[in-house]
């Protein structure tokens, strides 16, 4: 039955993400036995554990770690702790620059600051929530902006004052369709070289997300034929990756136009197939 639900919720996801585009419809149709396949094998497959973690502290080369282990008082500050190896991998080339964070869900604050000092003093931090208690949040460096997610009338006002976002966390409502709306409300308005995380994704965002990446792999002809540059589309000149971690998914944004994608031959011996 709960392989029933998952594949109930598959084909509910990928035909609600394609239904405004007869093209995106057939597509998703298209795709939907390998999709379930996929689900399928991650199930039933046999995944050998690797090794356990090495004795040594988790906090010895990640400062938001350090950070979070070393706040025992103060505004709260609530995360699953294979978060701060995902933050710290994207993120740590903005560290000491001047960097523009958005974080949707402020709850008690704690991370606004955590965000301060791992950044630097060149940080600008724009806290989103929906409880006007928030606004108490406000301070040096932190803006507080109170909104509905799924008011994408909101995000409009928003992208208004705040032109500049280098980096976008969604740790807001993690209903699938307030992080949705966010995410297509504020990818294209993130800057180059930008990253985007939702956290606390549910698995029908996560097949949202999955859409975004099959277009990452979009070819307009035949996969056979790839001796001829290939011009990205708009989205795939615009986004670099569409990475996915348990409850997480990170996309990234090219900080330069990639230009077209070539294939190249180098050598002189070739197999006669």
């Amino acid at each position: 039955m709960s392989r029933l639900k998952t594949a109930f919720s598959t084909i509910k996801a990928i035909v609600n993400s394609a239904i405004e585009s007869p093209r995106c419809t057939v597509d998703a149709i298209k795709l939907l036995p390998t999709v379930v396949r996929g689900l399928h094998f991650s199930r039933a497959g046999n995944f050998p554990p690797p090794p356990e973690r090495a004795s040594s502290s988790p906090t010895e080369a990640n400062p938001l770690r350090a950070y979070f282990d070393a706040h025992t008082e103060g505004p709260g500050l609530w995360k699953w702790l294979h978060y701060f190896d995902i933050y710290h991998r994207h993120f740590q080339k903005f560290v000491g620059r001047e960097v523009h964070v958005v974080e949707v869900g402020i709850y008690s604050g704690g991370s606004l600051g955590m965000w301060r000092e791992y950044f630097g003093r060149g940080c600008h931090i724009y806290g989103v929530d929906i409880a006007p208690a928030c606004m108490t949040y406000k301070s040096e460096g932190i803006d507080v902006f109170i909104g509905d997610q799924s008011d994408r009338s909101f995000w409009k006002r928003f992208r208004e004052t705040v032109p500049k976002i280098d980096i976008l966390i969604d740790d807001g409502g993690h209903d699938p369709e307030q992080q949705r709306i966010t995410l297509e409300e504020m990818l294209p308005h993130i800057q180059p070289g930008g990253v985007y995380l939702c956290e606390d994704m549910a698995k029908s965002f996560g097949m949202y997300a999955s859409g975004l990446a099959c277009n990452l792999n979009a070819v307009e002809r035949s996969v056979e034929v790839f001796d001829a540059p290939i011009t990205p589309s708009g989205f795939q000149a615009s986004v670099k990756s569409v990475i996915q971690y348990p409850f997480v998914t990170v996309i990234e944004k090219h900080e330069h136009n990639p230009g077209l994608f070539i294939s190249r031959k180098h050598g002189t011996q070739w197999q006669p197939y």
